[in-house]
């Protein structure tokens, strides 16, 4: 059958063919011109770049823009990652912030618990809170324990750390604890290290006043403030908190017991201080004491 000599493969086989080898021609011209070093060629090689090179930024202006695109589509890469690690890191410190916080309020709870120096033949019991009266004209807590465990009104009781406040209510199996927040509660209390003899007077608030200070330029902001046993309500030397000062100046009481955490409550038994007896029998009219009597047998 005779081939179809208008068909356009026969045309376009050959042209390509030609161009391929003129631009291996070209190509290789422009290799060996380029390596051939001689200071005619290098002035022809300058011309050329002058004249060609500056007429082609705008077809580098696409190749420089995507170089440019990809550099910073790594750096945002890279930033990202950074922020990612940041974000991990801050993370972690938030945790090891609070665990940190979290030691610190333990240390200094227990240190404040060192400090306590209650008296020995005091012995406690330990309640659990069942509830709050929840009305911010009372503060007052409600134990699981009361007269069946021989509770007493006006026992104080604590949280372990500090002076919480005392018994006011007694029934069999409960009993009603009174806040030293609550208007109604007065303490009365010593400044260390000075010594002042105060009242902490609660007013429904978070930090109660000191009131009825004896020298108030002797006390200063965190001094502890403990029980000083004046009446024989509270046994003395019982940690209520420290002295801070309000925005108004007055001398306030920050709570050393966390009343934000009222689960159980020691009921300190007391039965108060033994009474001195009369000593009017060893007190002679010679004198304050007679002199104890020698020994049978000791040579005077």
């Amino acid at each position: 059958m005779p081939k179809d000599r208008s068909s356009s493969s026969d045309f376009t086989g050959p042209l390509r063919r030609l161009l391929l080898a003129v631009l291996v021609l070209a190509l290789t011209g422009v290799f060996l011109l380029w390596r051939i070093d001689s200071p005619r060629v290098e002035r022809f090689r300058a011309q050329v770049t002058d004249h060609f090179v500056p007429n082609l930024d705008w077809a580098m202006a696409p190749v420089t823009g995507t170089i440019n695109l990809l550099r910073d589509f790594q750096s945002y890469q890279r930033l990202s990652e950074q922020n990612r690690e940041l974000r991990s890191e801050l993370r972690q410190m938030q945790a090891w912030k609070e665990a940190a916080l979290q030691l610190e309020q333990e240390n200094a709870r227990l240190l404040d618990l060192n400090n306590v120096r209650l008296d020995p033949r005091l012995t406690f019991i330990t309640g659990t809170v069942l509830a709050d009266s929840g009305s911010p004209y009372r503060q007052s807590v409600l134990l699981n324990v009361g007269a069946r465990d021989g509770l007493v009104e006006g026992w104080a009781t604590m949280d372990g750390i500090g002076l919480v406040g005392r018994i006011a209510g007694v029934g069999k199996n409960t009993a009603r604890v009174i806040l030293l927040t609550d208007a109604s509660s007065r303490i009365p209390a010593t400044i260390q290290p000075s010594g002042q003899r105060a009242m902490v007077a609660g007013d429904n608030s978070a930090a109660p006043p000191l009131d009825f200070i004896e020298n108030r330029e002797l006390v200063r902001p965190g001094d502890r403030v403990i029980s000083s046993g004046d009446g024989g309500v509270f046994p003395a030397g019982i940690l209520i908190g420290q002295v801070a000062a309000d925005p108004g100046g007055r001398l306030r009481v920050r709570l050393a017991a966390d009343y934000e955490r009222l689960e159980f409550l020691r009921v300190l038994r007391n039965h108060g201080n033994e009474k001195v007896p009369d000593t009017a029998h060893v007190i002679t009219s010679d004198g304050p004491l007679a002199e104890p009597a020698a020994p049978v047998g000791v040579n005077q």
